[in-house]
């Protein structure tokens, strides 16, 4: 499996997502700077980590969605490439537009870092299917803006479509419909607010989100 992760100026999680991939699935990783205008050739993979790229100025994400390598993200998402954007990474995805909605500040006004029960809401997803018949995660948030919220038309379109990836078991941020991750319509475009990347492996207080990557080495 061929990975690359994206590094932009406030990245904070790169370096856990690598190792994850390294660790879990074997991967080749490339880090790739904001500045490149180009990534990889014959990737499986691509991950936007969790940080606080740019320094959170204007939105989350809205800087980083307009960085020369968010460019060429945005190409190969279009051509099939699968990715993976984790807290920081599922805000720039729905600056981009790969993503319908936006992430608001938290209902609390609070940062929220703790772990979190998911419901696995679709497991027939290129990042769910090692999942299998499981309908349960536990994974670790970490945000101050996690709050999704999308106009009702959008979110009744991503039910009926069945986008919702995964599912908070318990009200966390005020997220509409209690959404943690949704995908595209190809399912190839995974973006969450939970960190499959802080969660790989049991010393770390749940394994769960290694079956995000395992899933990905099966569709690779």
């Amino acid at each position: 499996m061929k990975a690359a992760v994206i590094i932009y100026p406030g990245s904070n999680c790169d370096r856990d997502c690598k190792v994850a991939l390294e660790r879990r699935v074997d991967a080749q990783v490339s880090m790739v700077w904001h500045k490149e205008t180009s990534l990889p050739e014959g990737l499986d993979l691509i991950v936007l980590p969790g940080g606080f790229s740019y320094g959170d100025y204007l939105r989350c994400g809205a800087m980083a969605a307009l960085s020369p390598v968010t460019r060429a993200v945005v190409d190969a998402a279009k051509a099939g490439v699968p990715v993976l954007g984790i807290c920081n990474g599922f805000q720039v995805l729905c600056e981009t537009g790969l993503l319908p909605g936006a992430l608001l500040r938290n209902a609390s006004l609070k940062y929220v870092c703790k772990p979190v029960a998911l419901e696995v809401t679709n497991a027939a997803t290129p990042f769910t299917r090692a999942f299998g018949n499981r309908s349960e995660a536990v994974m670790t948030v970490g945000n101050g803006e996690g709050n999704y919220f999308a106009e009702d038309a959008v979110l009744d379109e991503l039910e009926q479509e069945n986008r919702v990836a995964f599912r908070y078991k318990e009200e966390i941020n005020g997220s509409l419909r209690r959404i943690a991750g949704i995908v595209d319509p190809t399912g190839r475009i995974l973006g969450m607010m939970p960190h499959p990347d802080r969660a790989f492996e049991a010393e770390l207080g749940s394994a769960d989100g290694a079956l995000v990557f395992q899933s990905l080495l099966e569709a690779a």
